[in-house]
C-alpha cells in the first residue's frame, strides 16, 4: 500500500512540536541561540527569505545541517512553503538526536508578515 503524503505530514505533525508564526517569533526572541532553518528549496528562498533565516533545503538537510546546529538541545524553529516539508524534517532531525525542534507550521507569508515587522 502506498501511503500518500498527507498521510507522512500529519504522522510528522503529530509527533513534533508546531507553532503558530506568532508563538514561534516569541520563541525566537527569547532564545538568544535559536536557528530558524528555511527547508524550501533555493530558488524559492531566491524570491523571498526570512532575514534570519538559514536556506538548508530538504533533501540534503541531514547532510548539511550539523554545519548550523553543531549542540543536539539548540533551539531550532523549522519553515518551509505550508509546513509539511518542514514537519518532515522536524521528524528526520529528531532521530538524528535532535531535542529542540520546532516547526512554524503556516504559510510562508503568513510566516514573513509576522517575523519581518
Amino acid at each position: 500500500m502506498i501511503i500518500p503524503v498527507s498521510e507522512l505530514v500529519e504522522k510528522a505533525k503529530s509527533h513534533c512540536s508546531c507553532m503558530d508564526p506568532v508563538a514561534a517569533k516569541m520563541f525566537y526572541d527569547r532564545h538568544d541561540n535559536a536557528v530558524i532553518i528555511d527547508v524550501r528549496e533555493p530558488g524559492e528562498c531566491d524570491e523571498s527569505k526570512l532575514t534570519d533565516s538559514t536556506n538548508i533545503p530538504r533533501g540534503i538537510l541531514e547532510m548539511k545541517i550539523t554545519n548550523v546546529c553543531t549542540e543536539s538541545d539548540i533551539p531550532i524553529l523549522l519553515h518551509c512553503a505550508g509546513g509539511g516539508r518542514a514537519s518532515l524534517s522536524a521528524h528526520t532531525l529528531e532521530m538524528m538526536g535532535y531535542t529542540n525542534v520546532h516547526v512554524i507550521d503556516a504559510k510562508y507569508d503568513e510566516i514573513k508578515a509576522v517575523f519581518e515587522k
